[in-house]
């Protein structure tokens, strides 16, 4: 019986990777897409989602009183958590202030002092998950993790994070060559490495491709 870590990832390589051409918010472009939310806001997704982050925060003995993210990509992790520990508060942070009402930012759980985890579903440059320290910063929490669900592991996401959470760890669940891998080998098994490409070179760096399953790539890009 798989772990519900590995089943989340499983989950996660079915609902919510995608190969092909794709603009990224960051401004670049990518031969693959996560979207996470396709699995957080799935119901088995979500109760995965849950309970393998739980997981990580107990194994580190973070202790939060609570656990948030910046809208909306954090949002369905944050729920999940909340109800998987039955303990842990959630707390959402608006991207701007809103002009009505209290005009607060910071939505749900708000206690100046108290112990929280900032989370995120996607990390790419990291500019989401920084302005959720920020603005908990500002607000007054004590940050002592930061979490990801998936880390692209480019355009300095990692090292971005790093240094807006100073002391502070910031763990990733998966990479996205972890989905990527199990992606490709859910969807083509054996089919993915038995020919030699047509291409002599992979048509993402130019190095010798090994495989044009299912697009022309080295050894590095082919998953």
């Amino acid at each position: 019986m798989p772990s519900a870590r590995q089943e989340l990832l499983r989950l996660l390589a079915k609902k919510s990777f995608r190969l092909g051409e794709f603009k990224l918010s960051s401004g670049g472009t990518s031969d693959y897409y996560v979207d996470c939310r396709t699995t957080t806001l799935d119901a088995r997704g979500a109760k995965l989602t849950g309970k393998v982050f739980l997981q990580e925060i107990t194994k580190r003995k973070w202790r939060p009183q609570a656990i948030g993210g910046l809208t909306m990509g954090a949002d369905p992790v944050v729920v999940a958590v909340a109800v998987a520990s039955g303990k842990i508060n959630g707390f959402l942070i608006r991207k701007s202030e809103k002009q009505h009402g209290t005009g607060q930012r910071i939505e749900g759980f708000r206690e100046p002092g108290a112990r929280v985890v900032i989370v995120d579903d996607v990390c790419t440059t990291g500019t989401s998950t920084i302005q959720a320290i920020e603005a908990a910063r500002e607000f007054g929490f004590k940050i002592v993790g930061v979490m990801c669900l998936v880390e692209r592991e480019e355009a300095a996401g990692r090292p971005n994070v790093e240094k807006a959470a100073a002391s502070v760890p910031f763990i990733s669940i998966f990479t996205a060559a972890d989905v990527r891998k199990e992606h490709v080998r859910r969807k083509f098994g054996k089919l993915r490495t038995p020919t030699f490409a047509v291409s002599a070179t992979c048509e993402l760096c130019g190095m010798p491709a090994v495989t044009n399953m299912p697009r022309n790539r080295c050894a590095v890009h082919s998953v």
